[in-house]
């Protein structure tokens, strides 16, 4: 079975343009680095019952949620992955000001229980 890292990042809709520049440059080099796949997806179509990614993230007027996720082989393999990619000089960050609020951004690691494949 495979290993997910996860990230549920709210976001400013201004702020999508800059976010997809960094993503497409973090998925081009997770995927030179090993990862199995890369997805950075922005919220599109929220439940309107109260409840959902709105809720959770406490979402203001002018924000949306990005949901993405990095598949591996293992978790494992997402360790040696994840150290190269923090070893790659494309991934320095000083100076960078992130097009989101830090405090507000959440990710973590995920064994898969069921996978299609």
């Amino acid at each position: 079975m495979s290993y997910v890292d996860g990230y549920v990042i709210p976001i400013k809709k201004k702020n999508i343009k800059a976010y997809r520049k960094m993503a497409t440059l973090g998925c081009k080099i997770w995927m030179e680095h090993g990862a199995l796949d890369y997805y950075e997806c922005i919220g599109d179509d929220f439940a309107k019952w109260g409840w959902g990614f709105p809720k959770m993230c406490k979402l203001k007027t002018g924000e949306t949620v990005i949901f993405a996720f990095i598949v591996y082989k293992s978790k494992v393999h997402r360790n040696k992955i994840n150290a190269k990619v923090m070893k790659d000089p494309r991934m320095k960050m000083d100076g960078v000001t992130m097009p989101f609020d830090m405090k507000r951004f959440s990710m973590a690691g995920f064994k898969t229980v069921v996978q299609a494949k």
